[in-house]
This record gives structure tokens, sequence and C-alpha cells, in this order.
């Protein structure tokens, strides 16, 4: 019914709009329609200086890949905001954070966020370094992805992913991530001899997961260090970033502790878990109460704990995440943060952007182009290793069908518009 009324009205308006339209064709343009805009004519104060030509000087959204990054400033970009549980809207966690040294760092990369990041329009040789906070799939399961699309993005380094050890060998970082290779064992040999392979090698560097304020990584001016994080069982960490001035930390997912209290004072950017509320698990996803309020408030962090949380550490602003933030979810969230933290504050969604200097934090939304390729690499893109290529079995290999007429054509239109001398095989 509501459609059909929108539809209705719509042609109203078009119908009264091309009324009006006729009567002034007809009757002729008054001369206050034809004068030009007062600003136009040098009026600062009529209205903003703009250009019929030319690109407005400020804008309110992000366009990946337009901007300069300053050397003092650090970007970051929500790739990932949701929940478990996938949807087009919001990819599970990750957060890319750019830094105006040139550094580029992933803290988690849960699933359906590898598109995200390559929205950002960012080759594959500069998303090489993912530091994952607990091993769920909705913080890490598009590792694989982002491995493999930097093998084809032509990532001339290894991906290195930093990640905390677990209570047993098997629940730790490296222990995954061998694992995980397994898994993609037939997707490695097959394209051995078809594309270069040199970005498929992965280094893993695990660390000890009840390590207090341990550094992980120093580098370039960069330091990150991690702090236990209380989620599940034994093994979650969270981050702290610290460069030129600037801090910034990431829980992943945790309850309330002790370690965050003590060492995310001062930040400037604190992003934090903000899980849906166990009324909204009940009401949306039917979920048993018990079940509801042991996972809401006691295996994550609530909206009411987040604000608390908040208003002790005193961020410049703190960034409630991991909840699928729609229209009559956000203002619940919302207020149960408000009963505890009077503080700045965003609630994230995907694409969401946060440029961070000592002066001036500023909040916008990415556009994004859904029609993305793989942006070109920084480095030379090497032709593919013919001796590693595995093949066929003579089973396989009798069942081809080659149309070699097509084929050679084919090959000699490349070789002629690019120069080129490949023979096709036969």
């Amino acid at each position: 019914m509501k459609t059909r009324w929108a539809r209705a009205w719509a042609v109203v308006g078009i119908a009264v709009g091309l009324c009006v339209g006729a009567y002034i064709a007809s009757q002729g343009l008054p001369e206050s329609l034809l004068a030009e805009p007062a600003y136009a004519q040098g009026a600062k104060d009529a209205a903003p200086s703009f250009s019929p030509v030319k690109a407005l000087a400020d804008r309110d959204v992000y366009y990946p890949g337009s901007e300069d990054l300053a050397p003092d400033e650090m970007r970051i970009v929500a790739c990932g905001t949701g929940m478990p549980n996938a949807r087009p809207k919001q990819a599970a966690a990750c957060w890319l954070v750019e830094l105006g040294n040139g550094d580029k760092f992933i803290f988690d990369i849960g699933s359906g966020s590898a598109e995200r990041l390559s929205a950002m329009k960012i080759p594959y040789d500069y998303l090489d370094k993912v530091f994952i906070g607990h091993l769920h799939s909705d913080h890490f399961g598009d590792l694989g992805d982002l491995w493999i699309g930097g093998v084809i993005g032509n990532r001339q380094r290894p991906l290195q992913v930093w990640g905390p050890s677990g209570a047993k060998p098997e629940y730790g970082t490296k222990y995954a991530c061998e694992h995980m290779q397994k898994m993609f064992a037939w997707d490695d040999a097959s394209r051995k001899g078809n594309v270069n392979t040199k970005g498929t090698r992965l280094v893993v560097t695990e660390f000890d997961y009840k390590g207090v304020n341990q550094v992980v990584y120093e580098k370039n001016g960069v330091t990150i260090r991690t702090i236990p994080a209380i989620h599940a069982i034994d093994g979650p960490v969270s981050f702290i970033l610290e460069w030129d001035g600037l801090k910034f930390a990431f829980s992943s997912d945790t309850f309330p502790n002790k370690w965050w209290l003590e060492h995310t004072k001062g930040c400037d950017i604190v992003i934090h878990e903000c899980f849906a509320p166990p009324s909204v698990l009940i009401d949306k996803q039917g979920w048993p109460a018990s079940d509801a309020l042991n996972v809401g408030t006691q295996v994550h962090t609530s909206p009411a704990q987040f604000g608390k949380v908040m208003s002790e550490i005193t961020p410049r602003l703190a960034i409630g995440y991991h909840f699928f933030n729609d229209f009559d979810v956000a203002p619940a969230v919302t207020e149960m943060v408000r009963k505890t933290y009077d503080g700045p504050f965003a609630l994230a969604v995907d694409y969401m952007v946060f440029n961070v200097t000592k002066d001036d934090i500023r909040i916008r939304m990415a556009v994004i182009d859904e029609d993305i390729w793989p942006q070109p690499s920084v480095t030379e893109k090497l032709p593919a290793d013919p001796s590693q290529k595995i093949g066929f079995s003579e089973f396989i290999t009798g069942g081809r069908v080659p149309y070699s007429d097509i084929v050679d054509k084919i090959y000699d239109d490349i070789n002629k518009r690019y120069g080129s001398d490949v023979k096709a095989p036969d």
C-alpha cells in the first residue's frame, strides 16, 4: 500500500511540475529567474563560492584513491562492522588503518571483508600486514581471500599475519594458518605455472595471548602492543597502535577488563565491540533469554557496558561496532550507551571513514565503486614459471577439445596487438 501511494504522489508531483513549467514558458520567464545568482556576482556572503565547472572544494564523502594522506594523519576505514551472520550491508569484523608514513595495517579480517578492502583501491602490495584478535570466523574468515587475492594481484612479498597463541597449540594462530594452507592445497597447486606465485608465502608471528602491553610490532616509527581480552575461551587479545603522537586501540571482541581500562586511557580513537542488546537478540533472532543474556553481556560487551568502559578511559572518539546497525536497532543501542557515557562516540557501519590528526577527527562515508578491479601492482608483473605447472592426468588430457583454429587466432591477435611472441600449446 505504501509503495502504491508513493507512486501516486510521484505522478501527481510530475504532473504539477509540467503544468507550472508550461505556464512559465507561455508567460515568459521573469527577470528574477534570468538574473545571475548573487554569489556569482561576487557577493561572497550570499552563498558559498561554487563554480559551474570545477569540483567542490570540500566533500562530505570519501572517494577511495582520490585523497592524499598527510604525513601526520591517520585514516581508519570500517571494512567490517557486523555480526557472525553474513549480510550484504555489513561484513564481519575488519578495520583498515592507514598512516601518513605509508604503512597500512589490517585489524581482523572477518567473513566478507576482503571485498571491502578491495573497494579501497589499494594495491595488494600494501595489504600485507594482518593482526588477528582471535580465531572466530567472523574475525579471520576472509584471511584466505586476502592471501589468494594477493597472489593473483601480484603481491611480491609474503602476507604477514600476527595473532595470539591458545591454551592448546591447536587453538593458536599458527595452527590455524598452517591448516588454512592445507585447506587451500588444491587452490595453491592449480595456480603454479599459471600465474606467478611468490605471494603464496605466509609468515605467521604467534605471540603469547597472556602478554600484557607486550610489543608485537615495532618498525618505521610504529609500535603495536597487545593486551589480553576476555571472550569465549582463553586466547583473544586486543591491540594498541601508537605512531607520531597518535594512539589507536582495537578491542576485537572482549568483555570489559582491567587491561583495557589501564592501557587505553588517552587514546585518540578506540574501537570497541558494542554488541546487540539481549532484547534485540530475542526479538530479531528468537534467542532464548538465557542465551541472549549470556552472549550479550558475558561473552560480548553490551551497549551499556561499552558506555561504562568509555566513561572510564575517555577517548577523543569512541567507536562502537559488532552489531547490525539498522534504523530500529541504532536508537536502542544509543539509548543504552547514553545511560553510562556522555562523551563523543560513533556507531560504525561498513565504509565509515575516520581521518585523525592531533587537531581534528573527521568522519565521513566512503563512496565505493562496485565494479572495482584489482589495482595495478606497484611491482613488475612477473610471468608464471611453466616449470612449476602440475598439469593434468592422461585421463583429463584425453578429454580436451582444443579448437586450435580459434585459439591460434587469439594468440596471433594478442601477439600483434602487444608485440609479444607467445606460442600456442600443441
